[in-house]
């Protein structure tokens, strides 16, 4: 039977082998399902940053390079902690790794 403390709920946590309440298993489940994206020098990236390129990309099936320091607006975090989505005038669809942007 798990302890009691005034009504709250625990549960078991077979990694630790301790009794925690239900509310900090919420919390930590929630924060290991959120990917964190970090740029080329370790700034954290989230939804609408502005981003500047730090090296000239060439863009596959558009046919024209990216020069270093081109400003990206408006990035979207993907879920994969490498990859960020963005607009670029004439390209559609365009997906940048993080490691060659730095947050503005």
């Amino acid at each position: 039977m798990a302890p009691d403390n005034n009504g709250d709920d625990y549960v078991y946590d077979e990694a630790s082998g301790e009794w925690v309440s239900g509310a900090d298993v919420a919390v930590k489940e929630e924060a290991s399902d959120t990917v964190e994206v970090r740029d080329s020098v370790g700034n954290l990236l989230a939804d609408g940053d502005q981003v500047t390129l730090i090296k000239d990309l060439t863009v596959k099936g558009a046919g024209q390079t990216l020069k270093r320091g081109t400003l990206i607006k408006s990035i979207r975090l993907t879920g994969d902690a490498q990859e960020i989505d963005c607009r670029y005038d004439g390209i559609k669809g365009l997906v940048l790794r993080a490691e060659f942007v730095r947050k503005r």
